[in-house]
């Protein structure tokens, strides 16, 4: 398909409910206070499912998917020095308005207007390039691959933030309900926190690998077992932090039922399904329910220091060519990846 100089391969999204489609498209050029980085590779998140089925849809159309990017900065606009051109970066994917009373406080992903979500609603990684904003491409360490790095643009800095809202605390009993990639990014941050880990997930080959991620306790949800009464006895009294990945109606219940008094749980992945629960099960134990989405520049550039300093080991099962992102998506929608698939270039670091 990258039959001209002037095309690249880009993955789009189309309409709701419509499957991606690989095309040709012309490769963009950056403007002012821009970069444009050719990618090496973008790691498969099940938030691009969400998209595909409608379940979460901004308004946009035909853009190019993909939000965990990783690449080289080939090519900058004007105002960004050329002294960046050369340089390995992961992407931060959201743009904010810069003027909200949000995005001042540099929580551009709570920004009400953005301008740009590349991968949500502007042209995102499942491609050859991207151009984004200069501010939003955080050096990366050279002596860790790309591939390997991608999914901290989504899966690793969603970690940080998600931990830096539940505030985890040394000592604390923390559940990771549901041990994919974001899980497993959120188990090492617990545990670089001094926290006690419990992981909650299916299947022995999951298990085995958070237990080698460093999780003190392993719960298989699968064996019939009663999860909450499970965690009661480990804790002997109630998780002080649970995070929630899953987002059924059935896992959200349990995890608010597995919380001690003045618990917090901190919901972050989602379905079509419905939170469901009576008001005093929250105030009699003052119980909080919090939420998180996605992450601040910021914690982005401590989810690629955190890796470099080795806290957080990401965890790539395989890679794929761009042209087998359906083979991808299929695995992860069928709960057949154990960690991230990444995307990769045909020169992918």
């Amino acid at each position: 398909m990258n039959d001209t100089a002037n095309t690249m391969r880009a993955v789009r999204f189309l309409e709701p409910k419509q499957s991606f489609a690989l095309r040709a498209v012309s490769i963009p050029q950056p403007g002012p206070g821009q970069a444009r980085v050719r990618v090496a590779a973008c790691g498969i998140c099940r938030t691009e499912l969400h998209l595909r089925d409608g379940l979460l849809d901004l308004g946009s159309r035909d853009f190019t998917v993909g939000h965990e990017i990783a690449g080289i900065i080939d090519k900058v606009g004007s105002g960004v020095s050329e002294d960046h051109v050369g340089s390995p970066v992961v992407v931060y994917y959201y743009e904010g308005c810069g003027d909200c009373v949000y995005c001042r406080a540099g929580d551009e992903q709570l920004c009400p207007a953005p301008l740009a979500q590349p991968g949500f609603t502007t042209d995102g990684g499942y491609a050859d390039y991207v151009v984004v904003r200069a501010r939003n491409c955080v050096p990366a360490p050279q002596t860790i691959p790309l591939s390997t790095l991608a999914p901290l643009g989504c899966a690793g800095s969603t970690a940080v933030h998600a931990g830096r809202i539940a505030d985890v605390k040394a000592g604390e009993w923390v559940v990771i309900h549901g041990a994919g990639g974001v899980g497993q990014a959120l188990l090492q941050y617990a545990k670089a926190c001094g926290a006690r880990v419990i992981a909650v997930a299916l299947g022995a080959e999951r298990l085995a690998l958070a237990r080698k991620l460093g999780a003190d306790e392993i719960i298989d949800a699968a064996d019939g077992s009663d999860v909450v009464e499970r965690v009661l006895h480990i804790t002997d009294n109630g998780a002080d932090v649970v995070f929630e990945l899953v987002g059924t109606t059935a896992t959200m219940r349990s995890s608010i039922g597995m919380l001690r008094r003045r618990g917090r749980v901190v919901l972050v992945g989602y379905t079509a399904q419905d939170l469901q629960i009576h008001p005093v099960e929250l105030i009699v134990r003052e119980a909080r329910v919090l939420g998180s989405v996605g992450s601040t520049l910021q914690d982005l550039y401590e989810a690629v220091d955190m890796v470099e300093r080795g806290l957080i080991t990401p965890f790539i099962d395989y890679t794929l060519p761009l042209e087998s992102f359906e083979t991808g998506l299929r695995a992860v929608e069928e709960g057949r990846a154990l960690g991230r698939i990444v995307l990769t270039m045909d020169y992918a670091g």
